[in-house]
């Protein structure tokens, strides 16, 4: 991969192309690539910028923050929730350890006992060592 062009020789370009210089002059000039010389001057002329183009890379997020704010909300109204419910209301494309993983990250979690009774004293089921 190439070295950017710099700010300095981008100025040069345009100031070569608006004076009338053809691109092959330029390219011998500031030794840079044809192809370059006629990307800037594009550039130039749509946008009227020459600045470096950052492109944006990685995986697109699965949702946006307005949607993470809704969840947000659900879940204060309705804690109870599961990740399931929530995925099916939300249309959210990710899979339930993903969710875990995000909502982990906005400090919200869920925390519920499914074995265990209100009193926490009793156990559910009988062991192996209560007939004893």
């Amino acid at each position: 991969m190439s070295k950017a062009i710099s700010e300095q020789t981008r100025e040069s370009i345009i100031y070569h192309k608006q004076n009338g210089a053809k691109n092959a002059e330029i390219v011998k000039w500031l030794r840079v690539s044809k192809a370059s010389v006629k990307r800037i001057w594009k550039q130039y002329r749509e946008e009227k910028s020459i600045g470096l183009k950052y492109h944006n890379s990685g995986r697109r997020a699965a949702f946006c923050d307005a949607k993470l704010n809704k969840i947000r909300e659900k879940i204060r109204e309705q804690p109870d929730i599961t990740l399931e419910e929530i995925l099916e209301q939300f249309h959210v494309n990710i899979s339930v350890s993903a969710l875990s993983r995000k909502l982990i990250k906005q400090d919200l979690s869920f925390k519920k006992r499914r074995y265990t009774q209100k009193n926490g004293c009793v156990p559910m089921s009988k062991g192996i060592f209560d007939s004893l």
